[in-house]
C-alpha cells in the first residue's frame, strides 16, 4: 500500500469517527465527468449524512473541467472519465500527483431508443451505417471528450469508423448523447453502460470488447491547494458505502478496499 493509503485510510477512519465535525467551513467541491452525475450525487448524500459535510458537485464533459482547472481553479477534487485528462492536469502541476488514484472502470455500449430498437451485433465491420438508416450516431465530441474518444477507438478498431465519421451527431458530453437517443433524435448512440442504465427511454443494442479500445478509467485525485477536508471525501470515495452505490450504479471499483 502506498503512503497516500495510509493517509486517506486515516482519514476515512476520521470521517465514519466525529460525523459532527464538519464546522462551519464551506463545502468540498468535486468536478466530475458527467457520467459520473446520478452516482456521485447519491455518495455524496451519503458522505453528507455521515459526516454532516456538504460536498458541492459540478459535472460537464471532463475536457471542459480539465482546463477550467488548469485556467481558474475552483475545484478541490477532480474525478475525470479517462487518465489523459488527469494526466493533462498533473503535468501542469494542477493536481496533487501523490494523491491520485485510479476509482472506477465502465464499458461502452451502443444503444437505440426502447421505443425503435435495433437488432445488431458488435463485431469487426459490422454494418453500423446500414443500421443507422439515414440518421445520426450521436457520440460525445470524439476529439476531446472521453466517451468520444473511446468511441472513436473502438469503432476504428473494429474497422467501421470511416464509414460513419460524416453521419455522427457530437454533443458536448455524454449525457447529452444519451439524451439525443432518449428522445429519438438519433436512432443509435455509444456511451457508457452506466448511462444506459439510468435512462429508461433506451435500450442497450451492444456493448463493445474491451479489447477494442483502452480500459475505461476514472481516475481521482486532489487538486492543488485544495481546502481542508478535500482528502475526508476523496478517501470516502474508496470507502464500502461508497463502493456499494457505485456498484449498484454498474461501475467497477477499481481501487483496493481500505484496509481498517
Amino acid at each position: 500500500m502506498r503512503p497516500i493509503r495510509f493517509l486517506l485510510a486515516f482519514a476515512v477512519l476520521l470521517c465514519a469517527a466525529a460525523p459532527a465535525a464538519a464546522g462551519p467551513r464551506g463545502p468540498v467541491t468535486v468536478f466530475a465527468a458527467a457520467s459520473l452525475t446520478n452516482a456521485l450525487k447519491r455518495v455524496a448524500d451519503a458522505y453528507k449524512t455521515r459526516t454532516g459535510a456538504p460536498v458541492a458537485l459540478s459535472f460537464a464533459g471532463s475536457s471542459v473541467l480539465a482546463k477550467q482547472i488548469d485556467a481558474s481553479g475552483g475545484a478541490d477534487v477532480f474525478i475525470s472519465a479517462d487518465t489523459s485528462w488527469m494526466d493533462y492536469l498533473e503535468k501542469r502541476g494542477r493536481i496533487v500527483a501523490a494523491a491520485r488514484e485510479a476509482l472506477l472502470g465502465n464499458r461502452l455500449v451502443l444503444i437505440a431508443p426502447k421505443r425503435a430498437p435495433v437488432t445488431l451485433a458488435i463485431a469487426p465491420h459490422f454494418p453500423l451505417l446500414k443500421a443507422l438508416g439515414g440518421g445520426r450516431l450521436a457520440v460525445a465530441d470524439t476529439a476531446s471528450v472521453p466517451a468520444g474518444r473511446y468511441a472513436r477507438e473502438a469503432l476504428t478498431s473494429l474497422g467501421v469508423w470511416k464509414t460513419v465519421a460524416a453521419h455522427l451527431a457530437q454533443a458536448e458530453n455524454v449525457r447529452v448523447a444519451l439524451a439525443y437517443v432518449a428522445r429519438g433524435e438519433a436512432p443509435l448512440g455509444i456511451v457508457y453502460r452506466t448511462d444506459a442504465l439510468i435512462e429508461p427511454a433506451v435500450t442497450i443494442v451492444g456493448t463493445f470488447p474491451n479489447s477494442s479500445h483502452v480500459p475505461i478509467v476514472y481516475p481521482a485525485a486532489l487538486v492543488r491547494d485544495a481546502r481542508p477536508g478535500a482528502a475526508t471525501f476523496l478517501a470516502f470515495l474508496s470507502s464500502a458505502p461508497a463502493r456499494a452505490l457505485f456498484e449498484k450504479a454498474g461501475f467497477t471499483v477499481l481501487v483496493p478496499p481500505l484496509r481498517r
